[in-house]
Formats: structure tokens, sequence, C-alpha cells
């Protein structure tokens, strides 16, 4: 039996919404951003500083739940000079600035609540080089993960980091992103050797090295990434490769119930074996894949795990995890080892955003994740479920069981008042739970707009400290503001402008 762990009784009515801040304009600021309109225009020319209603509608939302807001214009910098010279204007006139990369962030990091400049790094996508033999990649902040991937290949390597979407490798910096293959291979800062970045004034500077380790001096690399462009914004990446792994197999097991999967990944993880991927899938999920994707799995509590390495190794674990998930009481395994039907498998697990979407016709997604400890995953879950249940939501969860990080999508009408504080209060209750079983807000989602009462719940004491260093690195606030911080909402950014008014 799961025992929740008691939370706090604070009424949810009580709490600030988790779904972001809103800055109005003022004529000040807007001013400012036309001068900065014009000035850089002189600079890099019409084409790439644009301000027309598509422009900005596309630069003005993300994937995320959070409420769209248009920047006042959008500048394409085609080098880190370019960028270079949109930072300094944009800090001399105190003009917000938010980089834009794919736009598939999930908690609003992207959209430029306080208006001002929309940063597209896209057009920074060239591959730098490919080193084999040091197994680096250096790359511009606009090239994505999957360009990276297939050109590594050719060398007979990978780059695994994989959020599911095809991000810019920049933004997946600036987030520290995830994924399935983190439990492998880590998250982003675990694979960034060294960062070229440009300063909220318009200084470059170089962070850490090609080397595969450093102990020189504070770890600005590993404080950039993650950072969420607030303290600077990222324009080009040494990053590690591995070896393609010899010989792969994905197995997908149903087990009787959520605890049940919880144990057995907790079992995979425990057995030394070379998993690549442990995910868990619930009920209400593999019912949407299977009418997404057209696959006939069990709908019931899954497992979706992937061994690599060299063939006599990956032929023995298998072994032991069918074992392990027979002694667990699996329903079902089945065993995949030809590439194709593994690709399947995976893109079934890769589209369940979708084909949650897609069993929610005409409600939003509001998606959430939490991370605890991997002895609490079955209480994390079951607390889920419990509340999804007693507050009358419409959810699934997905989680990367192998580390414990639960992914809940709940999906909501954003014009019923009594539904949106059920959702409010159902995320809000579910960060208790995960911080009181010794977890965080995120695993790797991130703070964005949306979890900056929640970071503040859960690092209250060092607060002071990041808002110091945000201080440091950008005095002027003008660097995606109203993200990550509590007291990040703009109005640095307003004083700014009237002081140079």
């Amino acid at each position: 039996m799961v025992i929740p762990v008691r939370r706090s009784q604070e009424s949810p009515a009580r709490r600030p919404s988790y779904r972001g801040v809103m800055t109005q304009t003022t004529d000040v600021r807007t001013e400012r951003a036309a001068e900065a309109k014009q000035r850089l225009r002189d600079i890099l020319g019409q084409e790439q500083v644009r301000d027309g209603d598509s422009e900005r509608d596309l630069h003005g939302a993300d994937f995320s739940f959070h409420e769209p807001h248009r920047p006042d214009f959008v500048v394409y910098p085609g080098t880190t000079q370019d960028v270079s010279s949109v930072l300094a204007i944009a800090h001399e006139l105190a003009v917000p600035v938010t980089a834009f990369g794919a736009g598939t962030s999930l908690e609003g990091h992207v959209i430029p609540v306080c208006g001002g400049i929309s940063l597209d790094l896209t057009r920074l996508d060239k591959i730098l080089e490919v080193s084999p033999q040091n197994m680096t990649a250096t790359v511009q902040a606009g090239v994505t993960r999957l360009a990276l991937d297939g050109a590594a290949g050719k060398h007979g390597l990978t780059f695994p980091v994989d959020p599911g979407a095809d991000a810019t490798l920049g933004g997946m910096a600036a987030t520290n992103a995830a994924g399935t293959t983190t439990v492998r291979y880590g998250k982003m800062r675990a694979n960034v050797l060294a960062l070229e970045a440009v300063l909220a004034d318009g200084t470059i500077i170089r962070t850490g090295s090609r080397s595969a380790k450093t102990s020189a001096g504070y770890d600005l690399t590993g404080l950039l990434v993650g950072s969420e462009g607030t303290l600077a914004v990222i324009t080009e990446l040494t990053l590690r490769l591995y070896p393609v792994p010899d010989y792969a197999v994905a197995m997908r097991m149903t087990l009787p119930d959520v605890e049940r999967a919880c144990q057995m990944a907790i079992r995979v993880m425990g057995a030394g074996v070379t998993a690549i991927r442990v995910e868990l899938i619930d009920a209400w999920m593999v019912s949407a894949i299977n009418a997404f994707s057209d696959t006939p799995y069990p709908e019931q509590s899954s497992l979706f795990v992937e061994l690599a390495g060299s063939e006599p190794t990956v032929v023995e674990d298998l072994e032991i995890v069918k074992a392990l998930a027979t002694d667990a009481g699996a329903l079902d395994i089945a065993v995949e080892s030809r590439t194709e039907d593994r690709s399947r498998l995976w893109k079934a697990r890769h589209d369940a955003t979708h084909a949650a979407a897609a069993k929610m016709p005409g409600r939003k997604e509001r998606t959430t994740d939490v991370c605890v400890p991997l002895t609490e995953l079955a209480g994390t879950i079951h607390y889920a479920h419990t509340e999804i249940d007693r507050l009358g939501l419409h959810a699934g969860i997905v989680g990367h069981a192998g580390d414990a990080n639960v992914h809940v999508a709940v999906f909501v009408d954003p014009n019923d008042a009594d539904e949106m504080a059920r959702s409010d209060e159902f995320i809000h209750n579910v960060v208790d739970d995960a911080l009181a079983r010794g977890g965080t807000c995120t695993g790797e989602h991130g703070i964005g707009q949306g979890k900056r009462d929640a970071l503040q719940q859960e690092h209250a004491d060092t607060i002071p400290l990041m808002s110091a260093i945000k201080d440091s690195f950008d005095p002027k606030h003008i660097l995606n503001p109203g993200k990550v911080l509590p007291n990040s909402d703009g109005r640095a950014v307003r004083r700014s402008a009237m002081d140079v008014a």
C-alpha cells in the first residue's frame, strides 16, 4: 500500500497561480523599443529586424499553456557579433530581450511577457566541427539536436539528449533539457563542455574548454546552462558525443498497477543492466496512444525499457530484465530488436502528448513535472492519480521512471474558471507532495514563468543568492524578465527605461 506524504494544508485559494505573469507595457518602454528597432535596422538591415503581425505572433507563444504576449519586434541575428550589437543597444535603452529557438518550451520560457525584442537564434545554424577522436562537436546555438545527431552519426557517434521535440541546442542548454535517455547520459549540463555567450551589455564571453574536464575557477558553463536566458544569450556550444551502441533491444511490459510498475523500474535501475531508457505510461495515456498511433497495447500501467551496448551484454541483460518482470507480476512482455520495431515503440512514446491532445479535443493541455527520489516514485504517482480523481480532472501521466521524473498532462477548458482553479490546486498539491518527499518542483521543464512561486517555496534560502547573480550578470534586468526568479516581473526594466528617458 502506498502512503501519501502529508502536505501543507494552506488553502489553494490563497496561493498565487503557477500560470505565470503578464506585465503591461509603458509609454517609455514602447518609445525605447521603437528607437532600438530603428537603430538595429540601421546596423543589420530591414530583413533581419521585423515587426509584422505574423512574426510577432509566432514569437509571442510556445508549446506551453501560458498566455501569448507579442514582442515589439523580432531580430534574426546571423552572427555572434549581431547578437552583441542587439544586446548592447537593448542594454543602453533598457529594452527587454527574450531569446527564441524552436519555441518548444513548456513553462513559457520564450514568451516575451514584457514585450521588447524577441531574439530568434535559428539562423545561427552551423555545425562548426565534429571531432570523432575527441568525441565532441562545436555548434552554433540554432543547430537542432537531430541535425547534430545526423552529422555525428556519419562518424559512428551520437548526441543522445532527447527531449522529444527537435529543439535547438542553444535552447536545450538554456533550459538544461533532458528526456528519455537521461537515465544513461544525463541532462544537458552534463554534456556541455564549453559555451560562447553574450552578456546583457553585449560583451562576448567564453566559458569552459574543449577538454573532457576542468577545475579552473567557478563553473560558469554550468551556471549558464539552465539559466533560461536570464543571465546571457548562448551563441555557441561544445558538446560531448558518444559511440552509437552496437546492439539494442526495446521491451514493453504491462504491469497490474502503477505501484508494481514503479517497483519494476527500481529493480531495473538496481540490477546494473545496460538500460538506456526506462519509461512509465499510465493506463489513461496508453489508451490515448493506442487511439492515436493505432497500437494494440494493453491499456494498463506499462513500462517501456531499452537496453543498449554490446550484443552479448544486452542479450544477457535482457534475460535478467525478463526475470525481474515475471517476478513483478508482469501481465505481458514484448521484446523488439529490429530497428524499425524499436523506432515504432519509441515514436508512440514520444507522440504521447499529441495522442493525449487528440483524446481531449477542444481542451488545452496544461503540463507539469516534478522529480522525486526513486523510492518515492510510486507514492508520487499514486498521489497524483488520487488528486486527479478528487478534483474531477482529465489527465494522464508519463514518467522517466529510471530517474523518477513524473509528467502530468492535465486537459482543461481555459474559459471554465472553476476547472482552471481546480487545475491550479492540483499543480500546487503535486508540488507540495514532491517537496515533502525530498524532491523538486521540476525535473526538466524548468521554472520559466509558470513555477516561479514554486521555486520560492523550494529554495527560499538561496533566492537572495540567485538574485545577486542575476544583478551581477544583468543589472538592468533586460534578459528574459518575468522568468525564473519570483521578483523578476519586469519592474527593473521599466525603472531603467525611465532612468534613460
